[in-house]
C-alpha cells in the first residue's frame, strides 16, 4: 500500500490539528524524527484494543498520513477496523491521551482504548 495520506485526498483516516501539535511536541522533545503507529489489536475488555508506538520506518502495507509535519502510520489490517475514524488528541479533567473517534465501534471501555465492533 504505502500511501501517502495529506489534507487535500480523500481520507480513509484523519489526524485533527490537535494530535499532529502533540504528535509533533513529542518528536521535538524526544530529538527524533519517527512516525506514530497506531494499531488494533485483540485484547482489551472490550474485545479490541488501539496500540499507540513509534516507528523509523513505514512497511510495505501501511497507509502514512501527514499533518502539519506530524506523520502517522497505520497497518493495512489495523486500517479495515478504524476507516473513517478521526485521531485526536484531548486534554480533559481525567487526563490526556490520543483518543480515536471510530464511527464502528459499537461499544468501547471507559477510558477508550478498547472497543467492539
Amino acid at each position: 500500500m504505502s500511501d501517502i495520506a495529506t489534507l487535500n485526498s480523500d481520507l480513509p483516516v484523519t489526524l485533527s490539528a490537535s494530535a499532529a501539535k502533540q504528535i509533533n511536541k513529542i518528536m521535538a522533545k524526544q530529538g527524533v524524527d519517527k512516525y506514530l503507529r497506531v494499531a488494533v489489536n485483540g485484547g482489551g475488555c472490550s474485545g479490541f484494543q488501539y496500540d499507540f508506538d513509534f516507528a523509523d520506518t513505514p512497511q510495505d502495507d501501511d497507509l502514512i498520513i501527514e499533518r502539519d509535519g506530524a506523520r502517522v502510520l497505520i497497518d493495512e489490517m489495523s486500517l479495515e477496523f478504524i476507516s473513517g475514524s478521526e485521531i485526536d488528541y484531548v486534554n480533559e479533567l481525567i487526563g490526556a491521551a490520543f483518543k480515536i473517534h471510530n464511527p464502528n465501534a459499537t461499544a468501547s471501555c471507559g477510558c477508550g482504548t478498547s472497543f467492539s465492533i
